[in-house]
């Protein structure tokens, strides 16, 4: 696969020359690297690396001190405006909205395209004249991620990983460009995890024009997934490349403290 370099035109997602700093700390330092149409990285390092506060700056919940970070070579917009710039994002914590659906959970993630949607969900007289088609759209994600049927029962009824689904179509639903998965396999067990670096990869293959970066300390899946993986050591790129380079990189191990990278994360 032809790899974007930072700053190349092709990026879906560029992050150039990221510096943050908080108080005293310098979280990142001068951070860069690119995710293309249908490639998968993954963004891994030790804890404290400054992989959440990346990923947070890059969604736009936080600010850098300096650098830029583009979407489809233009600034990344606002928070609110993500979606429709084409970017979807599941979060650390499921965000599910237990009162809804998961129909309606799922529905509520093309808000942002079509305003009013959620109002409408919440039962408001604003709510939009397209719920139906919403629906239709929620219904072809929930079956794409196999689990149709649960379609109108609520996400606590549900077992984690089913509600691990929910939330990734949720995300998918907006067909998004560029997807941002923030700990995906959080709490999921190895045949959970091994399933989900299954959707992970048909997510790109069912749309080259996608591009995925994922944030996750289960370094397995990582390797298994990824086109290419960047690795942070405290707040600073220490080594990118695929996940053979990745495996007898010398720095990578040290940050490791010598572990077997393929272990380090479990």
């Amino acid at each position: 696969m032809s790899v974007a370099r930072p700053g190349t035109p092709t990026a879906r997602l560029s992050v150039r020359e990221v510096t943050a700093r908080f108080g005293g700390l310098t979280a990142l330092e001068r951070v860069a690297f690119d995710v293309a149409p249908g490639e998968v990285v993954g963004l891994i390092g030790p804890n404290g690396a400054g992989k959440t506060t990346m990923f947070n700056i890059i969604c736009g919940l936080s600010r850098a001190k300096s650098g830029t970070v583009l979407i489809d070579g233009k600034p990344r917009p606002r928070a609110h405006w993500l979606a429709a710039s084409g970017v979807s994002r599941t979060f650390q914590g499921l965000a599910l909205f237990p009162g809804l659906t998961v129909r309606q959970n799922v529905m509520a993630g093309l808000s942002d395209g079509a305003p009013g949607i959620l109002s409408g969900l919440l039962g408001l007289p604003a709510g939009p004249r397209h719920l139906a088609e919403a629906a239709v759209r929620a219904d072809d994600a929930l079956e794409g991620l196999g689990i149709a049927d649960t379609a109108d029962r609520h996400p606590d009824d549900l077992p984690y990983p089913i509600q691990k689904r929910v939330a990734i179509a949720r995300a998918l639903v907006a067909r998004p460009t560029l997807l941002l998965l923030d700990e995906p396999a959080g709490g999921l067990g190895e045949d959970e995890i091994a399933e989900l670096g299954e959707l992970i990869r048909d997510v790109v293959c069912e749309n080259p024009a996608t591009a995925v970066l994922f944030v996750e300390h289960h370094v397995d899946l990582v390797m298994a997934v990824s086109d290419r993986i960047v690795v942070l050591d405290a707040g600073r790129v220490i080594a990118e490349g695929t996940p053979d380079e990745i495996r007898v990189d010398p720095a990578v191990a040290e940050a490791y403290l010598g572990s077997d990278v393929e272990e380090a994360a479990r």
